[in-house]
């Protein structure tokens, strides 16, 4: 008996679609390729476009820095240093001592100066008795010519009626002249110690010109014995002061350290001119601080100098001769801090500098 084959199941499939040719597969990609080739190049000049079109409004330079006011310190007089009163980098307030010159010779003009006031007054009181001396003298001559008025009188009338004789008569007018020359002597030597008393005989003593010039020397020495005391003229901090040494000749006038006021900051920014056009007063900054990362103040845009930086060089740009490049110069702007900045601020520390001017470059376009 013949066995019977067992059946061979099969699984369903799903046919097979025929594979694609190469030919079907480019037409797709190349017009997906064409398509971004179109769109990108276009989604990016749009979006420039609107860059440009929708940007302007802030302006930045990180050409600019801190500043405060320095003054420079220096002796009014000349001599040498006796004390230095501070150090380097120390906190000082108006009116503290920072060093002093030896007074010595400045103590011996005041000195000086005293005495040849006293001698200016003195003098004064002396014309003054002298003036007096003459009205004296004066008063006494009027008096005398009264008496040899009198007499010539007398002797004139006894002539008249023949009692008297001529040589009497003489001697009587001879007299009267003498004592009426002697008057007119002594008037004016009343006149000269009134002039010598400026014309006014009650005048006060320190209102005549000897006496306030002797006035004023005194108080010219005074005033420089005053100054050997050198003394911060604004609260802020010295710098430079350790180079001054005990015994070291300073002449009037040198510079010899420096004294910033920490309390007065501003930004001084350097912007281009070509950047200007949208500057004006008034307009907000932002501020950042190159040495405290992350520290962002604000100001205000204050002013604007009126010449360009190289205009203020000790050597400025001569374009009128030789070859001539031209350069965008740069233009000073003051900025105002507003606020108090929570860390310090030193003079000439770097910032950067960002001006909200308020408007686009779109407005500008309408």
């Amino acid at each position: 008996m013949n066995a019977q084959p067992d059946k061979i199941e099969t699984a369903d499939t799903e046919p097979v679609p025929p594979a694609a040719t190469p030919a079907t597969e480019a037409r797709p990609s190349r017009g997906r390729r064409r398509a971004l080739m179109i769109s990108v190049p276009l989604l990016l000049a749009l979006a420039g476009a609107g860059a440009w079109l929708f940007g302007g409004r802030y302006i930045s330079t990180d050409n600019a820095y801190i500043h405060q006011p320095m003054t420079a310190i220096s002796a009014d007089v000349s001599g040498r240093v006796s004390d230095v009163l501070v150090t380097e980098n120390q906190q000082v307030t108006a009116g503290t001592p920072l060093f002093r010159l030896d007074p010595a010779d400045y103590k011996i003009a005041l000195s000086t100066a005293d005495a040849q006031l006293a001698a200016a007054r003195l003098a004064v009181e002396q014309q003054r008795a002298a003036y007096q001396t003459a009205q004296a003298q004066l008063q006494a001559a009027q008096n005398i010519e009264d008496v040899k008025s009198r007499e010539l009188k007398r002797q004139q009338e006894l002539t008249d009626r023949g009692i008297g004789t001529q040589a009497s008569l003489d001697e009587a007018m001879i007299a009267f002249r003498s004592a009426a020359n002697a008057v007119t002597l002594a008037q004016r030597q009343v006149d000269a110690a009134a002039t010598a008393l400026g014309g006014d005989p009650q005048v006060e003593t320190d209102s005549l010109p000897s006496v306030r010039a002797a006035l004023a020397a005194r108080e010219s020495a005074a005033r420089h014995l005053e100054q050997t005391e050198i003394t911060a003229a604004t609260g802020g901090t010295i710098s430079q002061i350790e180079s001054l040494n005990v015994g070291q000749f300073l002449a009037a006038g040198t510079g010899i350290a420096q004294l910033v006021d920490n309390s007065q900051t501003w930004v001084e920014a350097n912007f281009k001119e070509t950047q200007l056009a949208d500057l004006s007063p008034g307009q907000p900054v932002t501020i950042e601080v190159d040495a405290y990362p992350g520290m962002e103040l604000t100001g205000t845009l204050e002013s604007f100098a009126s010449a360009t930086g190289s205009q203020f060089s000790l050597i400025p740009a001569q374009n009128a001769t030789g070859n001539w490049v031209k350069v965008v110069q740069r233009v000073p702007v003051r900025i105002q801090i507003t606020g108090t900045p929570d860390r310090p601020l030193r003079d000439g520390m770097s910032v950067s500098v960002s001006v909200d001017t308020g408007h686009n470059r779109l407005e500008g376009l309408k």
